[in-house]
């Protein structure tokens, strides 16, 4: 897998819709950061992501996990 923006990756669809997501539950899952964790932010460097399926009966589940250090905020 390459790492990066490529130009034209917003017309795919699956890129579009973790945009979106992030656009629509960014905030709340900042605050829910700060609330868990304090005043930071999740790090993007020593990250990894998980895909999983999840079996539902109205159609399979994405079940997307971020997984990066908290980095907090130094004053």
């Amino acid at each position: 897998p390459s790492r990066g923006i490529e130009p034209g990756s917003a017309s795919d669809p699956t890129i579009y819709r973790f945009h979106e997501a992030l656009a629509v539950y960014g905030p709340a899952l900042k605050e829910l950061i700060h609330e868990e964790f304090g005043d930071g932010i999740m790090g993007a460097i020593n990250f990894k992501v998980d895909i999983a399926r999840r079996e539902h009966p109205d159609g399979d589940r994405v079940v997307v996990t971020f997984d990066g250090k908290f980095l907090d905020y130094r004053w």
